[in-house]
């Protein structure tokens, strides 16, 4: 069963910057779409960017602009580039795949434990 673990959350003030990051453990020769979802307290779980096996990129309104996803297919590894943080922005991050060609895990959508952002006013 793939793994999948997220890095790179944090605290920071509003306005500041981080990168999560999001790799998928073994299945190497495996070709996923990755994507980032967020869940803040009280609210469900919305999404937040994602990036296909062919390099196309879609984002939620609320972060065109100030998020930027970007993959590196020989590690397995998408990344998450937010800047302009506000404090609406606050949330456990998580991550989620999907097989799509290769020597592949059953195809399903497998979902990282999360990282946490707080962003600070």
């Amino acid at each position: 069963r793939v793994r999948v673990v997220e890095s790179g959350g944090g605290s920071v003030q509003a306005g500041g910057s981080l990168r999560l990051s999001c790799a998928a453990s073994e299945y190497t020769s495996c070709e996923f779409d990755m994507s980032w979802f967020r869940q803040a307290p009280g609210k469900e779980r919305e999404f937040v960017s994602g990036i296909e096996t062919d390099g196309s990129t879609s984002s939620a309104d609320s972060v065109k602009g100030r998020f930027t996803i970007s993959q590196d297919n020989a590690k397995n590894t998408v990344y998450l580039q937010m800047s302009s943080l506000k404090p609406e922005d606050t949330a456990m991050y998580y991550c989620r795949i999907l097989p799509v060609r290769g020597s592949c895990p059953i195809r399903q959508y497998y979902w990282g434990q999360g990282t946490q952002v707080t962003v600070s006013s």
